[in-house]
């Protein structure tokens, strides 16, 4: 089972925003081949078909089953302040140094 830890400074940038689902969104438009796709935070209103639910000690986080394999099984979600952005990360490796969020309405 993929998880995903939220550090404290994460979840107190993101706690304002409870509802809709919250996503990690792997982008390849433009990317001109699938593994160099990009990933991003998304809150949204629609589920869409983001049928993978991760567990987290924050909200769950849906992403594409078809991309699950650019997705490492433990993951941590850090805000960074002096970017205003996010980072995700593993124990392996940092696979966006400044995750952008993005909120749908």
């Amino acid at each position: 089972m993929m998880k995903i830890t939220f550090t404290d400074q994460a979840i107190e940038q993101l706690e304002h925003e409870q509802e809709g689902y919250l996503k990690l969104e792997y982008d390849i438009e433009d990317c001109g081949c699938v593994v160099n796709g990009v990933t991003q935070l998304v809150n949204d209103k629609q589920q869409g078909n983001y049928n993978m639910e991760l567990e987290s000690n924050f909200r769950p986080v849906r992403i594409q089953k078809q991309y699950a394999v650019f997705f490492d099984k433990d993951m941590k979600i850090d805000f960074l302040p002096k970017y205003q952005c996010f980072m995700l990360k593993s124990d392996n490796e940092i696979i966006n140094p400044r995750m952008r969020y993005i909120s749908k309405g």
